[in-house]
């Protein structure tokens, strides 16, 4: 309405969107006021660290010291498994190792109750892991709260800005604050996203993490200079939290293994055990990397599986009604020359109504996302159709000046949200991320819905209702003591302690930052496992692949915090996959390599987990998704063109053999002085061998050659090697060049 207004009378809009805000904002204050007195006495405590052994946390007069069981080294998983087949009865066993289930195992075991945790894959494998890498409120659902005058919305946002204050709080290494632009390009659309974006602030109240603010256009444009400058009038700047959110779920994880939880991650439940009047008594597991099986008994169970809660659900009871409906986002990584490196961009209305966000995130752009009903699987699989229609709105706000090319895409996944389903609303665009518990008769406790931000909060309702449905047995629960408490590498964080790590240990600056903002204070236990790297500088921490950061050490040291297979490593211990598919191709061999010493691996294993994670890549990092659009672009080169690069062809080819072989790369690397191993002549020759026979035919070439002209393909090593081989020959018969 307000919108509406404002096209007709400007001068008007802003008492009309600052009227209607206030107006509404008032009626959710009064709707909400008791719960608000509660929450604010609730949340005094956040200020006030959690720094366990350093100090004791606030804790009511009933309930002992909080303490860490373990302080230095963690368990092992095999010590996590035999604590899991021999411990007599667990108080709770969580099913599910992503964010929600971290959290339950968490705030279960620091309330006195022994936990136990499993999961199917690895922790974060599912949702967690592929999200937007937000810790926000929801400024779409604040938006429909107030032209809807929607309780349950506005109370959602509330909640979620509550938790995006605590995280930020509880793993200051991993969570940051981040401002994001709004461009406006329509004079009247500044009151009306001023004032809404001055609502966001105004619900987070004392948690707001900053005040937003205005911009004319100039400034704008020179925080953001790769913004569309036509009719562009200013922007407006808000702010919300990013993180790590595979290493911040991880570190969940650890933290409840810290207090005592034991947590096993490749560990299925096969089957739900009940007593003789029904009631659930515990779970049949299988260790998915051994295939044995084993009971474990527990008083409550608690259902935490994400988009794979029916399924767990049906297990309990196969006639039970469906309450989750999944929903896929597709998100994309470019380069970070897209964004600038510390400011996000929000395109509020897309061509189909959706929200796109694009942030700059570990030094590159990550662009997303899509929503469209999907079914559940553990492989979701990015669209072509998803990632050109984010290509599509990304070029609406960019300058015209660049070129935003197919081939800039370095990877692409899908997420599949775990949606509540509401019969009612006509698409998952309008479902709210709202969460809801739910117990069967038989005791399942099964947590489902939500967003990433609120997770604790989910995580705190889902005990309380296991509480509520075995008081007797639970009664030794105390309260709620997860709100505040640090996690994992985050007690003695400070934003210089990468300094430490380059002056005590040698490490570049870049990989020191790298270590201290994943692990935090845990980051001198990696340090230490850092190889001499045999130069002058630096002295420690050889990197697996010159573009990143990563060192060799977190191989070694990702075994400690329960990886166990190299898709483990490349998707979650380190986020490589979810940066770059190519770099991660070209780096798998020697992670391979490093994990098969450390656990031992034999030969067909290692081959064995090779594949594996070449598949994921392909398949679930999108990858096969680039191989399929190059294989269907026609070769669209002038007859100029293709003359030009057949003769570079035929510069490798010198034996004219009709095909260039690995042979023919490695003698021309030789004569440019390039040193190259077998293994990335290999890889150059994969890129463009499509039918992985070897040689790269001339068709192939075209094809490649094709593919850069179109942005299909942006970069390639092979067709430099080509051109310089080509160049070279060309000066030698000139004389030399003189």
């Amino acid at each position: 309405m307000a919108a509406k207004l404002g096209r007709r009378y400007g001068k008007y809009a802003l008492l009309v969107s600052l009227g209607a805000g206030i107006s509404s904002y008032a009626a959710f204050r009064l709707i909400d006021q008791k719960k608000e007195v509660h929450f604010t006495r609730k949340t005094k405590t956040l200020q006030q660290r959690l720094y366990v052994n350093a100090s004791s946390p606030p804790q009511t007069s009933s309930s002992p010291p909080l303490k860490q069981v373990s302080s230095k080294a963690l368990p092992s998983r095999q010590d996590q498994l035999k604590s899991l087949r021999e411990t007599k009865e667990f108080d709770v066993l969580v099913i599910g190792g992503g964010a929600t289930g971290c959290g339950v195992a968490l705030d279960s075991i620091t309330r006195g109750l022994s936990t136990a945790l499993v999961e199917l894959d690895d922790f974060s494998s599912g949702t967690s892991s592929r999200s937007t890498k937000l810790i926000h409120g929801g400024v779409r659902y604040l938006q429909k709260a107030i032209l809807k005058l929607d309780v349950e919305q506005y109370k959602m946002v509330k909640e979620a800005l509550q938790e995006r204050a605590n995280l930020l709080e509880i793993a200051p290494h991993l969570s940051y604050p981040l401002p994001i632009m709004l461009p406006v390009y329509h004079y009247w659309q500044i009151p009306y996203f001023w004032v809404g974006i001055k609502m966001y602030d105004l619900v987070a109240g004392t948690k707001n993490v900053r005040s937003s603010y205005y911009l004319s256009k100039k400034d704008a444009m020179d925080l953001f200079p790769m913004l569309k400058s036509d009719s562009l009038v200013g922007a407006i700047v808000y702010y919300d939290g990013q993180h790590n959110d595979a290493r911040m779920n991880l570190s969940i994880a650890l933290t409840a293994a810290r207090y005592g939880a034991t947590i096993a991650n490749h560990v299925a439940v096969v089957k739900l055990n009940k007593d003789g009047e029904g009631k659930l008594i515990g779970a049949r597991l299988q260790d998915q990397m051994t295939k044995q099986e084993w009971d474990v008994r527990a008083k409550s169970i608690i259902n935490a599986t994400g988009p794979f809660t029916d399924n767990i659900r049906l297990m309990d009871d196969h006639n039970t009604r469906k309450i989750c409906q999944p929903s896929a986002g597709v998100h994309i990584v470019l380069p970070g020359y897209y964004s600038p490196e510390s400011m996000g961009l929000l395109d509020p209305s897309t061509s189909d109504g959706r929200v796109i966000f694009f942030l700059p995130w570990e030094k590159w752009t990550i662009a997303g996302t899509t929503d469209r009903v999907c079914e559940v699987t553990h492989s979701p699989t990015p669209t072509e159709n998803d990632i050109q229609f984010i290509l599509n709105e990304i070029r609406h706000y960019l300058s015209p000046d660049i070129n935003v090319r197919r081939g800039d895409v370095m990877s692409a996944w899908a997420g599949i949200r775990p949606l509540v389903l509401d019969p009612s609303k006509p698409n998952t665009e309008s479902i709210a991320r709202n969460h809801i518990i739910d117990t069967s008769p038989s005791g399942l406790v099964t947590i489902a819905g939500g967003k990433w931000t609120t997770y604790r909060v989910m995580a705190e309702e889902a005990v309380n209702a296991a509480i509520a449905f075995n008081p007797e047995q639970l009664s030794h629960a105390t309260e709620c003591k997860t709100l505040g408490l640090i996690l994992e590498g985050g007690h003695n964080w400070t934003p210089t302690l990468y300094i430490h790590l380059v002056q005590d240990y040698g490490l570049e600056p870049e990989v020191a930052h790298h270590l201290a903002n994943t692990y935090g204070d845990k980051s001198f236990a990696v340090a230490k496992l850092a190889e001499l790297t045999g130069k002058r500088w630096p002295v420690a921490g050889r990197r697996l692949h010159s573009e990143f950061p990563y060192i060799e050490a977190e191989i070694r040291f990702a075994v400690r915090e329960y990886a166990c297979t190299a898709v483990d490593v490349i998707a979650r211990r380190l986020r490589l996959a979810f940066l770059n598919t190519q770099a991660t191709e070209e780096t798998l061999p020697l992670i391979v390599e490093i994990l098969g010493e450390e656990l031992k691996w034999s030969k067909s294993e290692k081959e064995s987990q090779l594949k594996k994670a070449m598949d994921f890549l392909k398949t679930e990092m999108g990858q096969q998704v680039n191989k399929e659009l190059r294989d269907l672009s026609p070769i669209s080169l002038t007859k100029d063109e293709i003359n030009k690069y057949s003769k570079q062809f035929h510069s490798l080819d010198r034996d004219r053999k009709g095909y260039i072989g690995i042979n023919d790369l490695r003698r021309s690397m030789k004569a440019q002085g390039v040193k190259m191993s077998e293994e990335e002549l290999h890889l150059m020759l994969s890129e463009v061998d499509i039918n992985k026979n070897g040689q790269v035919e001339l068709g192939e070439y075209l094809e490649l050659m094709s593919a850069i002209k179109t942005g299909t393909i942006t970069n390639s090593r092979f067709s430099k090697a080509a051109e310089l081989e080509f160049n070279k020959i060309s000066v030698d018969r000139a004389g030399g060049g003189l």
